[in-house]
């Protein structure tokens, strides 16, 4: 499961960002690019964990209790990131899961999201069968696979270079495995300082297969503040900051990490257009009460041991009042306004060296 969000000083950020995405109309022309393709965790499976054996599923309500079709694999209780992202870059419909994406619908883009997936093949493993980056860059090859058929050999790399990439990734590899030392080792193995190393070395390679199967436009959103997620507040005393800064800490040497990395990729990768997404920044520029937010960390839905929540229970009447609507992933107003900010970009440090609305044109 997977990341977010802040507390008490620091709530200044998100809320501010809702004041953004209530004004966020964007007049759409058409698509802005001819197709999109997500990469991620829970913050953007839309179903791809539906028919595994894992916990980390969302396929059951009270998700999507505000979502048309109701609970879709979504974590949320309607839509997600990649859901208004899609919106906002002129897509008629969401980009399907690549569980179920068919025929010629690849075309538009593919979601291969996988809640509690990592950077790292094992993240995740404890709470099941789980698509790691690894696994979903393997998906990504039967698609395609799958446009050689549509396109033709000579179509297929043009087209990709056009089309538009968001990868979020990292959450897991704290929340779902460095974190949690009684089924994973690496806490043991690595100070914070290595692992964070560790995970950018994989990422490295993963970013640059990505780059080498076609992808040039490519969103790299960074880690939000897991020291603040109520799953961690519930089991590790806060800080004066509200929040528990030395997971806050962990986080920040990986985020580090990422703004040089897609320095360099861009530097020596010939036509790369990588761009960071700065979650933490987005995150800390923001004000509760002009949305109505009331509840900062607890969640909307009645949730179990594990953080997610129980099934069929009734959630919180307002959903607009919460940040959280399990112990992990936010609701649906925290969504909007997380993808307008990277849509369009309010600050210089919201984005670098382009938010998406910019890098759509590259």
């Amino acid at each position: 499961m997977d990341r977010i969000i802040i507390i008490h000083a620091k709530w200044v950020m998100f809320f501010t960002l809702c004041c953004i995405s209530m004004k966020f109309r964007v007049m759409i022309r058409g698509q802005q690019v001819p197709c999109l393709f997500f990469m991620g965790d829970s913050l953007s499976d839309n179903g791809n964990n539906n028919m595994r054996i894992t916990v980390a599923k969302a396929n059951y309500q009270p998700y999507g209790i505000d979502y048309p079709a109701g609970p879709t694999g979504r974590f949320s209780n309607k839509k997600n990131v990649p859901d208004y992202l899609a919106q906002s870059l002129g897509f008629a419909n969401p980009v399907p899961p690549f569980a179920t994406a068919t025929g010629t619908s690849v075309k538009k883009g593919v979601n291969y999201a996988s809640g509690a997936a990592g950077i790292l093949d094992d993240t995740g493993g404890a709470l099941g069968d789980v698509i790691s980056l690894n696994r979903q860059l393997l998906n990504h090859q039967i698609t395609i696979a799958r446009l050689l058929l549509i396109l033709g050999p000579f179509g297929v790399t043009s087209y990709l270079n056009k089309c538009l990439y968001a990868v979020n990734m990292g959450s897991n590899d704290y929340i779902n495995n460095y974190l949690l030392p009684q089924y994973y080792p690496s806490s043991k193995l690595f100070t914070p300082d290595e692992f964070a190393q560790r995970l950018m070395q994989q990422y490295t390679r993963q970013l640059k297969s990505l780059y080498n199967s076609g992808a040039r436009k490519v969103a790299v959103f960074g880690l939000g503040l897991l020291g603040c997620i109520p799953q961690v507040l519930a089991t590790t005393p806060a800080n004066a900051s509200g929040c528990v800064d030395y997971v806050n800490n962990y986080v920040q040497l990986f985020n580090n990490r990422l703004k040089p990395l897609v320095d360099d990729l861009n530097t020596n990768l010939p036509g790369a257009k990588f761009t960071y997404i700065n979650i933490t920044s987005i995150s800390l520029s923001f004000n509760p009460s002009a949305l109505g937010i009331t509840v900062f960390n607890a969640p909307c839905c009645i949730v179990s041991s594990g953080g997610q929540c129980v099934p069929n229970q009734v959630p919180c009447s307002d959903r607009d009042q919460y940040i959280f609507y399990d112990n992990y992933h936010p609701t649906d107003i925290i969504n909007q306004a997380t993808a307008a900010r990277s849509y369009n970009a309010i600050s210089p440090y919201d984005a670098s060296p382009f938010d998406i609305s910019q890098l759509a044109q590259q």
